[in-house]
């Protein structure tokens, strides 16, 4: 399992970039990679970017 960035700047763009590449969902994507969706969600709040379920991406 690759290791997760800690940066929300950082954090933002991987995760789009594997929801793009590699997981159809948010849900899907913590499930694999074993990380907290909450907490994952929450992070990228404080930076204002959240997950839009229809786009799978955050905005």
């Amino acid at each position: 399992m690759a290791a997760v960035p800690n940066d929300p700047v950082i954090l933002l763009s991987y995760l789009n970039t594997q929801l793009r590449d590699h997981y159809s969902s948010l849900a899907e994507l913590c499930n694999v990679l074993g990380i907290d969706q909450g907490e994952t969600e929450a992070k990228l709040q404080s930076i204002s970017y959240y997950y839009d379920s229809d786009l799978n991406q955050f905005v």
